[in-house]
Parts: structure tokens; C-alpha cells; sequence
């Protein structure tokens, strides 16, 4: 059974950060190229940065240079590290793995962003 479980959402002020994961099991993970999501109130699901099996990584324009993206194989865990958060980035935030036309998906952590 396959499982994508994202934690570490919450409640913080702008300009603060928050470090969340997304643990996977039931995948051989490192053979997944994996990637975040996020849903706001009322707004379609968007992409927000990905990361392939190589390490190779990127970003939405509205998220780069402020969101890091990396993953950890031996732990079978991918992580979204943001930083000077807006409120704008207030959302349900998805785990997604992608291999070969089989997706899986996390059921989201929120994370509200107060200004």
C-alpha cells in the first residue's frame, strides 16, 4: 500500500519559516521523481517545485528563491524548507510522486500564514 504523508504545516507569522516533510512508503522511492503542490482557498491545485531522481530541482516563479526543495532516499522522505513566508503562501500543501505515468498523492498539510 502505497502512502504519502506530509507534516509539519502550522500556523506562523510572515516573514517566518516552516520545514515540511512528506514520508513515503509502499514506493521505492529514489526510482520516484517527486514534487509539492499547494492548494489556496478557493484556487486550483498549483505545482511549486519538483525534484527528480537525480537531485535536479525547480521552482514557480512565486515560490523561488524563497522555497528549497530536497529529498532524502535513505530516509525515504522529501522536504519543502520555506522562508519568508507571505500570506499569500497560506495553502494546503501536497506531496506528489511521479514515475512513468503512475502518480501517487499525499492528502496535504496545512500550513496558514497570519500577516
Amino acid at each position: 500500500q502505497v502512502q504519502l504523508v506530509e507534516s509539519g504545516g502550522g500556523l506562523v507569522q510572515a516573514g517566518e519559516s516552516l520545514r515540511l516533510s512528506c514520508a513515503a512508503s509502499g514506493i521505492i522511492f529514489s526510482t520516484f521523481d517527486m514534487g509539492w503542490y499547494r492548494q489556496a482557498p478557493g484556487k486550483a491545485r498549483d505545482l511549486i517545485a519538483t525534484i527528480t531522481t537525480g537531485g535536479t530541482t525547480n521552482y514557480a516563479g512565486s515560490v523561488k528563491g524563497r522555497f528549497t526543495i530536497s529529498r532524502d532516499n535513505a530516509k525515504n522522505t522529501m522536504y519543502l524548507q520555506m522562508n519568508s513566508l507571505k500570506h499569500e503562501d497560506t495553502a494546503v500543501y501536497y506531496c506528489h510522486a511521479y514515475r512513468n505515468g503512475v502518480e501517487y498523492w499525499g492528502k496535504g498539510t496545512l500550513a496558514t500564514v497570519s500577516s
